[in-house]
């Protein structure tokens, strides 16, 4: 049992993260729509909303925003606060962010049953807060086959860029792959710009000239704080559903606050058009809607999981763009950079680059147990399968890596609209616990293809003059580099020993991710084209779980600008020109 004293202890030092001073801007962030899950009980009663917005993250911040203009809107994200968080906050804190496995962290890495360490946020802002930054508007193809009203995509766009994304002063590393994409034929060079153009480019990011973050919970400065209620660490257990009318509708949440107590939102019955809206991902969304009784029939029959309505497709079909990364040595240490510049090429194989992986001396000191980056990514496999031999065989990698290689940098590729698909499977009841997900890396010989293209592409430019000049790769043997990189790119897939022989081979060994997962609650399976769940009322999904593919290079900025083109489009519907947006 927690005691009263240390109930009010939580409360407090959940209330202080909340207004904790954010480090380098000098200013103390005090917004007064942001609370800790255990006030909900405190508030007036009772507890009705219009909008009840489930993830307080890349989508659900831009269109919680958007809705509270004229509406009383209900944020309940699982995770705290990215205010004061040093590792979100400083893009010199990036690698340091994904590899905090404290409880309350913003990153909560799972693995994939093909072997692959992947990440999950677990903040108020979404991946924005965990990303490298990117920002790279979709292109207008795919705008046109997601059926999207392409004048309304292109006023929602700006008003995410207004706010939080700029253009990078380029660094070394960046400017270096800009030559090097084009002396090996990724042309032309695009310029500065924010849209998806076949050649080379310098696109947007949310992080400014100082390494400091936008996320997606600065878009909630632009709502009406009198309409908008955001409570922290309240953890959706369930949808609730009245079923005595012809279908099934939603009309409230079960959540835990932070202490572990249970508590109940409901929707405003006095209007048809009040919603529940998932946001919580494309593992949070489809896991959320097994729990609360909407899935494939055998899942609902393993789980114990009362029926509410049959869909065969929820968490299927979902796929991940597979990233594999070539490391590359330079004669010094570089600048530290994320992604800036992308070459786009029509096999659907994108270039991009990173460099600097070195810890700030000013980041934060904690230990994160068997994942800090001394000892390596161990205690992202479940403790039950934890073995001395296995954490031998990490020190042992890590030892084995040439320390040249940390001095530099390396470019990756990935590929876009992948058609390996896998599926989600939940384990249990406990909304905690992370559902196996499957990928399925490569099961399509033409992603495969396409990696080994983008893997051939990148040997091109590290023999060009501007790497040449950056790195110290004329040292190496070509397959020195990929060995070099076999061993840099961690994951629980078994090495071969031809993996940098055959590039068929090394694709499959080195795959990583670049974290855009995305599929599960497709348009046309699951949701329809104003993506409400099929076969209920007053539900909606409106996140990447939606995606058939992952829009642009990088889909932070489309699934941003999807929250607000949605939030203006429910507006448009109910109000007409009273809208106003």
């Amino acid at each position: 049992m927690v005691s009263r004293k240390e109930e009010i202890l939580v409360k407090l030092l959940a209330l202080l993260c909340i207004l904790a001073p954010s480090q380098g801007k000098g200013q103390r962030h005090s917004f007064p729509y942001l609370r800790p899950a255990s006030s909900f009980s405190s508030l007036p009663q009772p507890h009705y909303y219009d909008y009840i917005i489930v993830g307080g993250g890349t989508a659900g911040c831009p269109l919680a925003a958007t809705l509270s203009q004229k509406y009383n809107v209900l944020i309940l994200e699982r995770g705290g606060s990215p205010y004061g968080n040093r590792n979100v906050s400083y893009m010199q804190n990036f690698h340091i962010s994904l590899a905090d496995m404290s409880p309350n962290s913003a990153s909560q890495p799972f693995i994939s049953t093909d072997g692959v360490i992947n990440t999950r946020a677990r903040v108020l802002g979404g991946g924005t807060c965990i990303n490298a930054g990117f920002y790279t508007r979709a292109s207008p193809r795919y705008v046109d086959e997601v059926g999207w009203d392409g004048k309304l995509v292109n006023e929602s766009y700006p008003w995410i860029e207004r706010r939080i994304v700029h253009f990078p002063k380029i660094a070394p590393w960046q400017d270096a792959l800009r030559k090097g994409l084009l002396q090996a034929g990724v042309s032309p060079f695009n310029g500065y710009t924010f849209d998806h153009l076949y050649g080379t480019k310098v696109g947007g990011t949310i992080f400014d000239d100082t390494g400091y973050r936008s996320t997606a919970a600065d878009l909630l400065k632009a709502s009406n704080p009198r309409k908008l209620r955001v409570l922290l660490h309240a953890t959706v257990q369930n949808i609730l559903f009245n079923t005595q009318g012809q279908k099934p509708k939603a009309i409230g949440v079960r959540f835990k606050d932070e202490l572990g107590n249970e508590h109940k939102a409901y929707l405003n019955q006095k209007t048809a058009a009040s919603e529940i809206i998932i946001s919580s991902g494309a593992i949070g969304s489809p896991q959320l809607l097994i729990l609360s009784g909407i899935g494939p029939k055998e899942d609902l029959e393993r789980l114990g999981v009362k029926p509410i309505l049959y869909n065969q497709h929820v968490g299927k079909e979902m796929s991940d763009n597979p990233m594999n990364s070539i490391f590359i040595p330079t004669k010094k240490p570089v600048k530290q950079s994320l992604i800036e510049t992308v070459g786009i090429t029509k096999v659907g194989s994108f270039i991009e680059a990173s460099s600097g992986f070195g810890q700030s001396s000013d980041s934060i000191h904690c230990h994160h147990g068997i994942m800090s980056a001394e000892i390596g990514q161990l205690s992202t496999i479940p403790p039950k399968q934890r073995s001395l031999e296995l954490a031998r065989s990490f020190a042992q990698t890590k030892k084995d890596i040439p320390i040249e290689a940390f001095r530099g940098g390396f470019i990756l590729e990935k590929i876009d609209g992948p058609l390996s698909k896998g599926q989600l499977t939940i384990l249990n009841t406990d909304i905690e616990t992370t559902p196996n997900v499957t990928f399925n890396y490569f099961s399509n010989p033409q992603d495969l293809r396409r990696c080994v293209f983008g893997i051939r592409t990148i040997e091109q430019i590290l023999r060009t003059k501007s790497f040449a000049d950056l790195s110290d790769v004329h040292n190496y043997s070509s397959e020195e580099v990929l060995r070099m990189s076999v061993q840099a790119n961690v994951n629980f897939i078994p090495k071969h020993t031809n993996d940098t022989k055959s590039l068929e081979q090394f694709c499959r060994d080195t795959v990583i991710t670049i974290w855009h997962y995305h599929g599960g609650c497709h348009v046309g399976k699951v949701v329809d084209q104003d993506y409400r769940v099929f076969g209920l009322d007053g539900l909606r999904v409106v996140d990447g779980s939606t995606f058939l593919k992952s829009p642009g290079t990088n889909p932070q900025a489309t699934v941003m600008m999807m929250g607000r083109y949605m939030g203006v489009k429910i507006l448009r519907t109910r109000l007409g020109k009273k809208a106003g947006v």
